[in-house]
């Protein structure tokens, strides 16, 4: 019974790995490492510009994307650390994104565009943020809209990055035997 349960579980394994062979994970344009400004306004209302950083990475064989994001003051204190993982179940379905920053963490839907992606956070009764990335030209913006119940969006956030490098974060280093 112990050798049947093991060799299906196996088999459902290798099926599920081979049907995530086929389909390459929707971030993966922006795996590696980037740098560039970040502005906005803060949940005080008072604008902030960083200089931003993100480092993108794929682990499990590709099945999901760790991202971790940096904001650094002119100084070079560090004002803003996120981290997120994103996974994916169908080519066409939306990504769940989870996310976590300062103490507070969200699971978020994450749907692929053409041209990079787009999260949506709730933000109190009706309204919600969202965030839309494109890639181009090897710069990822990625812009934040409030959009309140009622009314128009507002603009609160904006990165411009450019890529720096290649990374084997977060799969380089592992322990080994």
């Amino acid at each position: 019974m112990i050798r049947m349960s093991l060799a299906l579980l196996v088999a459902t394994a290798a099926t599920l790995g081979a049907n995530a062979e086929d389909k390459a994970h929707p971030l993966e344009p922006f795996y590696g490492t980037w740098k560039g400004t970040a502005v906005g306004i803060d949940a005080n209302r008072q604008p902030f510009e960083l200089t931003q950083t993100e480092r993108v990475g794929p682990m499990l064989g590709g099945d999901v994307a760790v991202i971790e994001g940096r904001g650094y003051e002119a100084g070079g204190a560090l004002a803003f650390n996120a981290f997120a993982v994103v996974s994916c179940d169908a080519p066409d379905a939306p990504c769940e994104m989870r996310s976590y920053t300062d103490g507070r963490t969200g699971t978020f839907a994450l749907e692929a565009t053409e041209t990079g992606f787009v999260w949506t956070i709730p933000a109190g009764p009706e309204a919600r943020i969202v965030y839309t990335a494109t890639l181009e030209d090897g710069i990822w913006t990625e812009v934040g809209h409030y959009h309140p119940a009622t009314g128009e969006p507002v603009e609160t956030f904006r990165m411009e990055l450019t890529r720096i490098g290649d990374t084997d974060w977060p799969a380089g280093g592992a322990v080994t035997p």
